[in-house]
């Protein structure tokens, strides 16, 4: 006798949540105490400077954004788990949207390395005067907000599409599904306003207010629904897959 092992989809709920919560603490680290603290818009010089003086805590933060990412992947294989009770194709299209969010946005921290080594300096820098290496610093870091905001597209879309599994097959509450799905659009539509908008900047607070709060509502709420209901909720569902026994 064969006993099948595959992962039941109430911990499949658990994990994504963990992962959920493992994101939320390294992108407070990595994004809000390295990068915001350390990058000063508009001033390459100020950049490269506080980079170069604070060269490990920016280490820490690259690798922080290399465990998002990581973690990233994982959701998405624990969520696919999850959700494909509800449907095969609509939870593998959710799961190769976030992947594709994964794989745009690593690119970006490959860029905050670069970064790194302009500030640093090295033999391969020995022919770049030190405006030159404040402005690459700049423009480094500022293709990697680029990537990421590029990326945030296909995270919109993984957010629009996981709400309208929950809000259509209603393993979760209705409310939290149009909440991603606006969740989503908003990442969508700011990405678009920045790439479309010469003069962004006078509406930049209230695509950030938009964004803000309709990300840290919503995914917070999805966070504690994934830890909580949803294990019992796939249990209960009509469609529920669950472990069986093999004979030989």
């Amino acid at each position: 006798m064969n006993t099948r092992h595959d992962l039941a989809p109430a911990t499949a709920a658990r994990l994504a949540g963990v992962g959920y919560i493992a994101i939320v603490f390294l992108a407070m680290g990595a994004n809000f105490l390295v990068r915001n603290e350390l990058v000063v818009l508009d001033d390459p010089a100020a950049t490269m400077r506080n980079i170069a003086e604070n060269e490990t805590t920016f280490r820490l933060g690259i690798a922080g954004f290399c465990a998002i990412a990581m973690i990233d992947i994982f959701i998405a294989w624990a969520l696919h788990v999850l959700l494909r009770v509800t449907g095969e194709r609509r939870s593998l299209l959710a799961a190769w949207l976030r992947l594709a969010y994964t794989v745009a946005f690593i690119p970006g921290i490959a860029f905050m390395y670069l970064a790194l080594q302009l500030s640093v300096g090295g033999d391969l820098l020995a022919g770049l005067e030190v405006s030159q290496r404040e402005a690459l610093t700049g423009l480094a870091m500022e293709a990697f907000d680029i990537a990421w905001l590029l990326a945030l597209v296909a995270f919109g879309l993984h957010l629009t599409v996981v709400g309208r599994i929950i809000f259509a097959s209603r393993i979760g509450p209705r409310a939290l599904g149009v909440g991603l799905v606006i969740a989503g659009i908003a990442y969508i539509a700011d990405t678009f306003a920045h790439a479309l908008l010469a003069n962004y900047a006078e509406f930049a607070g209230a695509f950030l207010a938009v964004v803000a709060t309709a990300s840290i509502v919503t995914e917070v709420w999805f966070m504690v629904w994934l830890l909580v209901r949803a294990p019992r909720a796939v249990g209960a569902f009509p469609r529920a897959e669950r472990p069986t026994l093999a004979t030989a």
